[in-house]
């Protein structure tokens, strides 16, 4: 496992970007302060391989900032990516030993990382941990859901929309942006990547983002920098109902 010590960042838990939405974000000053004592922080450069499946994981960790997939290989040797982490996404399981899939940074990659027997001792004593982890895990089995409905029943136009979409609000929630149809954020991915992820070709992808383009949906700056127009727009493109609200 390819890994970076990063020293020079240092964020006291209560100034963290991703305070919020982390798996810290019940607790209070004294469960603050037993995190510091058994978090660090690690980075990976972009392509960089942060833990391969079936190794052994000794930490779990928060994304700070930057974006990983998740990806796993069959015996074939063909590889299917199967998620994205987005800062403030927990890695790692309490309780196993080893990793079900690949985690690969696709941006440069800054991780909060916490040792993960100390980690499990806190979960048993600080309840506010606990009740935060099942709630980040019931919210990754609705995700999982939406996914599976996604890649199953989609047209490519609304697995685009909606891939855009949740990036988007994403973005939008970690920013604490609120009440705007306007959002703008730099696309993690590569088309090439987007491509793998949603089960399309290259080409659908970037046909759609054009079409996308030309109704104003969205724009570009260059091929990463993205302007959502119109989020509600967006959301008739993905086929979702817009009443659930941006940021949920």
């Amino acid at each position: 496992m390819a890994m970076l010590d990063t020293p020079t960042f240092s964020h006291d838990c209560g100034d963290c970007p991703i305070r919020h939405r982390a798996v810290c974000a019940r607790c209070e000053g004294d469960e603050l302060e037993k995190l510091e004592q058994i978090k660090y922080y690690r980075s990976y450069q972009a392509g960089q391989t942060v833990i391969w499946s079936g190794d052994r994981m000794d930490f779990v960790a928060s994304v700070v900032s930057g974006v990983a997939t998740l990806s796993q290989t069959m015996e074939d040797g063909r590889r299917q990516m199967v998620g994205l982490l987005l800062p403030s996404d927990f890695v790692g399981r309490p309780g196993r030993d080893t990793v079900a899939y690949d985690v690969t940074a696709t941006t440069d990659l800054v991780m909060c990382c916490f040792r993960k027997k100390p980690f499990e001792e806190m979960m048993l004593s600080t309840p506010h941990v606990g009740q935060r982890l099942l709630e980040m895990t019931l919210d990754e089995l609705d995700s999982a859901r939406e996914w599976m409905l996604l890649l199953g029943r989609k047209t490519a136009r609304e697995k685009i929309a909606s891939l855009l979409s949740i990036i988007a609000r994403r973005d939008a929630s970690l920013s604490l942006k609120q009440g705007s149809k306007r959002l703008i954020f730099d696309l993690p991915l590569t088309r090439e990547e987007m491509a793998d992820y949603l089960g399309l070709t290259l080409e659908t992808v970037s046909r759609q983002i054009s079409a996308l383009r030309k109704e104003n949906v969205i724009s570009l700056e260059g091929k990463r920098h993205v302007t959502i127009e119109d989020f509600d727009a967006l959301q008739e493109a993905a086929g979702d109902d817009s009443d659930g609200g941006m940021f949920a």
